[in-house]
């Protein structure tokens, strides 16, 4: 059974940083595009950030040159380091791992992540 663990999710003052892990079972991972997403209360889920696998990202408009998005495919792990947290950034977020030529897709449980004084 594919498991995708999300883990570093917190609260933050503005201002501060997290960085969230994904870890996964699937055994594909090094050929996979990874992307983070996250949902706020009342909005629809929305893409945050994506790698592809050969390492090339993209990120929303509204995290740009705050969030990372990372891979390590020996540990079958992704991340999301997120700097200059303001409290829009307030969600759930989740990872999300996509092999698209076998059309499998799956996602992690989510992580909360609060950004509150």
């Amino acid at each position: 059974q594919v498991q995708l663990v999300e883990s570093g999710g917190g609260l933050v003052q503005p201002g501060g940083s997290l960085r969230l892990s994904c870890v996964s079972s699937i055994s594909l991972f090094s050929v996979a595009n990874l992307a983070w997403y996250r949902q706020a209360p009342g909005k629809q889920r929305e893409l945050v950030a994506s790698i592809t696998p050969g390492g090339t990202t993209d990120n929303a408009d509204s995290v740009k040159g705050r969030f990372t998005i990372s891979r390590d495919n020996p540990k079958n792990t992704m991340y999301l380091q997120m700097n200059s947290l303001v409290p829009e950034d307030t969600a759930v977020y989740y990872c999300n791992v996509r092999i698209s030529v076998f059309k499998m897709e799956y996602w992690g449980q989510g992580t909360q992540v609060t950004v509150s004084s």
